[in-house]
C-alpha cells in the first residue's frame, strides 16, 4: 500500500505500534500514515507503558516541515484489555482496543500453557467485559491416549464453565474452518505464549502475508519471540485481527480483592451459597466455594488460579512466571 501524507488533519485506527512508532490506516481512503506521538501527549495523566495501543481511533495532524506526523488525539475507547507492564517504572500495559473478542491460543504440549497463566487472562477479559475463546493448537501432537485424554478434560473444563473452546492444528488444517467463523466479521485479539502457533495460524488466516515463524527449543520446550509488535491485520472473509508479541507472564492490574470471585464464573455462581456475604473462599466457615472445591465441582487449578490473583490484588505487584 502507498503511504502518503495527509494534507489535512484525518482520523484513522492504529494498525502497527512499534515502540514511539505508529501506523495509522485513514478510516476514509485506507492510506496508512507512519506517525509519533508527541512528548507531553506520553505524560498527560497516562499511567501505562503506551497511551496509544493498536485498535485505537485517533486524530492525525497534517505533518510539520520534518514530514513527520503527529497524533494529536484518541477517541472514546469502545473497550480495551490490559496487563501488567513487566517494566515495573510504569504500571500497565494496553494490549489492543476497541476489540470484539479476545481469543487465548495455547497449547497442551510442546510448549504447555499453564493453566495459571490461561485463567489470568480469561479473568482479565470478564473484568473488562471482553468475550474470550480459547483456542488449543497443535492438537496433532497429542498422540498418546493420556495426552488425548488430557484435551479432553481440558475442553470439558472451561466449556463447563462457558467459555468456548477450538480445537486446531495449524500444521495440518484441523478446525481451521470453525477459526475462521468465529473470528468473522469481528476484530479479534490474538494473544498466547511465545511458541504457540500464533504467526503460523496468521499465515494460515491471511494466504500470502508470510509472517516469521521459529522452531521450539527442544532443550527448554519453549518458543522464540518471533512477532516483536502489536499489528492489525484485516481478514479476507471480513473481520480483523491484532497479533501481539508472546508474552511469558499476565500479570492482572487494578483487581479488587473483593471483585475477583466475579471474574471466575463457577466460583461467583457457587459464591452465592456462602454463609457471609463478604466471604474471601479461602477460610470462612459456611463457605460453598470451598465445600464445592472439596467434593471437585470446582477445579483445583481453577481455585489456585483464583488464589494467585487475590495475592496481586494484596501485593500490588507483577510476579514472573504466570
Amino acid at each position: 500500500m502507498i503511504i502518503k501524507y495527509p494534507t489535512i488533519g484525518m482520523t484513522g485506527q492504529v494498525v502497527r505500534n512499534t515502540g514511539s512508532h505508529y501506523m495509522v490506516e485513514s478510516l476514509t481512503d485506507g492510506n496508512e500514515i507512519p506517525c509519533k506521538i508527541k512528548g507531553n501527549f506520553r505524560i498527560k495523566g497516562i499511567r501505562t507503558t503506551n497511551p496509544v495501543a493498536v485498535g485505537d481511533i485517533v486524530e492525525v495532524a497534517e505533518p510539520g516541515p520534518d514530514g513527520t506526523a503527529f497524533i494529536t488525539g484518541i477517541h472514546s475507547r469502545r473497550n480495551y484489555i490490559i496487563r501488567k507492564a513487566s517494566n515495573l517504572s510504569k504500571e500497565a500495559h494496553i494490549i489492543a482496543a476497541n476489540i470484539d473478542c479476545a481469543m487465548l491460543v495455547v497449547t497442551l504440549a510442546h510448549p504447555t500453557t499453564s493453566t495459571t497463566f490461561i485463567d489470568r487472562f480469561l479473568a482479565t477479559s470478564k473484568a473488562y467485559d471482553i468475550d474470550a475463546v480459547l483456542c488449543v493448537n497443535k492438537t496433532d501432537l497429542l498422540t498418546e491416549p493420556e495426552d488425548r485424554e488430557y484435551l479432553k478434560a481440558f475442553c470439558y473444563l472451561y466449556r463447563s464453565i462457558g467459555y468456548k473452546v477450538l480445537e486446531i492444528s495449524a500444521r495440518t488444517g484441523e478446525g481451521l474452518e470453525e477459526l475462521r467463523k468465529c473470528l468473522q466479521g469481528k476484530t479479534t485479539l490474538l494473544s498466547g505464549n511465545s511458541g504457540v502457533g500464533k504467526s503460523t495460524l496468521v499465515n494460515d488466516l491471511i494466504p500470502g502475508l508470510e509472517l516469521r515463524t521459529a522452531e521450539i527449543s527442544t532443550v527448554h520446550d519453549t518458543g522464540m519471540h518471533t512477532t516483536t509488535f502489536s499489528e492489525l491485520f484485516h481478514l479476507p472473509g471480513g473481520g480483523s485481527i491484532i497479533d501481539t508479541p508472546g508474552v511469558r507472564g499476565f500479570g492482572t492490574v487494578d483487581f479488587d480483592r473483593n471483585e475477583v470471585a466475579h471474574f471466575f464464573p463457577e466460583i461467583f455462581e457457587i459464591g452465592h451459597d456462602c454463609r457471609f456475604g463478604n466471604c474471601t473462599h479461602t477460610h470462612e466457615p459456611g463457605c460453598a466455594v470451598l465445600a464445592a472445591l472439596d467434593d471437585a465441582r470446582i477445579a483445583q487449578s481453577r481455585y489456585n488460579s483464583y488464589l494467585s490473583i487475590l495475592e496481586d490484588a494484596d501485593e500490588g505487584k507483577y510476579r514472573k512466571g504466570y
